[in-house]
């Protein structure tokens, strides 16, 4: 039996495969694009709300770069979602080399005033979903001494949120299971990195209505693009890196300075400054949205 190039059984190279949830828009829709531009043939996953949209782009991509593209409309928020994509999976007899675990559930707001299904919706989708697809799809990679998961996660998992708490726990908990996956698998043969990324452009700069906020506009300049993201994260899967951390643009010197004064800062000091640019950053709160 010929054995396959390293890059490829990676699932980033020509001869490969790859899985990408939350993959009609944003960083999902980034990763494809990417894969698909290697050569890498793909299932996509999204919503059912989405399938159209999903659809139309596995079309392009087929026709752009001459790669498999299969889809399959899964919520992931349903405890039996990510079954059913394995089963989706199977049923096309798709077995990726690759697993993006990019769908995610985000919603911001003071915990004790929202509604607990908008919080226990990210962990449906940010930790459990994450979780279930993991151990559907790792152990076929692992039997096969080969293979490769990229887990997206974000910078908000690397200290406490107020005001976006469950988001931010449900981040931190993505990198602590990713750093310990990446641990245990990498004498299988199995990559495991954590892409802690930034806030993302989603939309033109065209589309912000003139009653966007001086923050949006602020942010949404130095927001990464979905390209950089994904490029950036198989890069560092590439290289066996456990985590790459993406920043918003510009943002190193700030990200700097932060760091340095909170680590001169009592943990209540800080939870309590944390607190008041969080509730100026997302004010009364933004609705849930599964990518």
């Amino acid at each position: 039996m010929t054995r396959r190039p390293e890059s490829a059984a990676l699932g980033i190279a020509r001869g490969g495969s790859a899985l990408v949830t939350g993959a009609s828009t944003g960083v999902g829709e980034g990763f494809a694009r990417a894969l698909a531009g290697r050569g890498v043939d793909l299932m996509l996953s999204a919503l059912p709300q989405e399938a159209e949209r999903l659809a139309t782009l596995a079309d392009e991509l087929t026709d752009q770069h001459g790669v498999r593209c299969f889809t399959a409309a899964v919520d992931l928020a349903e405890r039996e979602g990510p079954a059913r994509l394995r089963a989706a999976a199977e049923r096309r007899r798709f077995e990726p080399d690759l697993l993006i675990n990019n769908a995610g559930v985000r919603s911001a707001g003071a915990f004790a005033s929202a509604p607990p299904d908008s919080w226990l919706g990210i962990v449906h989708v940010n930790v459990e979903a994450m979780v279930r697809l993991s151990r559907l799809f790792v152990p076929p990679m692992v039997e096969r001494g080969s293979g490769a998961v990229v887990n997206v996660a974000s910078t908000a998992a690397f200290q406490p949120q107020p005001y976006f708490a469950v988001y931010g726990a449900s981040k931190a908990f993505v990198l602590s299971l990713g750093q310990a996956l990446w641990a245990e698998c990498r004498d299988e043969g199995v990559r495991v990195v954590t892409a802690c990324v930034g806030p993302v452009e989603t939309r033109p700069r065209s589309e912000l209505g003139a009653d966007a906020s001086a923050v949006s506009r602020f942010v949404i300049r130095r927001s990464l693009t979905p390209e950089r993201v994904a490029e950036t994260a198989l890069e560092a899967l590439a290289e066996d890196r456990p985590v790459v951390v993406m920043r918003m643009r510009g943002a190193a010197p700030l990200h700097g300075a932060v760091s340095l004064m909170r680590s001169a800062l009592p943990l209540r000091r800080r939870l309590r400054l944390s607190a008041r640019a969080n509730r100026w950053l997302y004010g009364a709160g933004q609705d849930g949205k599964q990518a």
